[in-house]
C-alpha cells in the first residue's frame, strides 16, 4: 500500500464549516478511488515569507491518506485541490511517504499556540541608558582640554 500526504495552504479566513467541507471531500475521495485517510490535521496559521493570493497569512493542514490504486487517486486529489477547493486552498503539495517509515514528525509553533509578547509603552527597554552622568563626564573632559590651552 502506498503512503502519501497532502500538505494544503489555505486562506487565513478559512471557516469551520469550510475545513469540514474539504475533509468531506477528502473523505468521498477516498471512498470513491479504494483508498483511506489516515490522518487530517490543522497545523494552525502562519505568517508566510511572501503573499500568496494577496495574503500574509494562511493556515496549514496536513492530510495524509493511503491507497493501492496510486494513479487514479492521485490524480482526483489534485483535481480535488486545484479545481474544487481553489477558492479556499490557495496552495497544495503531495507527496509519497515511506510504506514502511514512521508518520512521526515536528512542526513549528503556529500563531495561534505561540506565547504573547509584552510590549512596553514605551518600546524596547534594552536600548541603553544615555542619562546625563554619561554625557556631563565627556563634556566635562572637553572643558577642561578647552580650559587648559586658553591659560597658555
Amino acid at each position: 500500500m502506498a503512503r502519501y500526504e497532502a500538505l494544503l495552504l489555505t486562506v487565513p479566513e478559512i471557516t469551520a464549516d469550510e475545513i469540514k467541507n474539504i475533509e468531506n471531500h477528502f473523505d468521498r475521495v477516498m471512498a470513491e478511488n479504494k483508498g483511506k485517510t489516515v490522518s487530517f490535521e490543522r497545523w494552525g496559521k502562519y505568517r508566510l515569507s511572501y503573499p500568496v493570493k494577496k495574503n500574509d497569512y494562511g493556515v496549514y493542514f496536513l492530510v495524509r491518506f493511503e491507497t493501492e490504486q496510486i494513479n487514479p487517486l492521485v490524480n482526483e486529489v489534485k483535481n480535488l485541490l486545484d479545481v474544487k477547493l481553489h477558492d479556499i486552498v490557495m496552495r497544495s503539495m503531495i507527496t509519497v511517504l515511506d510504506p514502511e517509515g514512521s508518520l512521526a514528525y515536528e512542526r513549528p509553533q503556529s500563531l495561534e499556540e505561540a506565547p504573547a509578547r509584552e510590549s512596553s509603552p514605551f518600546g524596547r527597554r534594552d536600548r541603553g541608558d544615555y542619562g546625563s552622568s554619561d554625557m556631563a563626564g565627556s563634556m566635562s573632559d572637553d572643558e577642561d582640554d578647552n580650559d587648559d590651552e586658553t591659560q597658555e
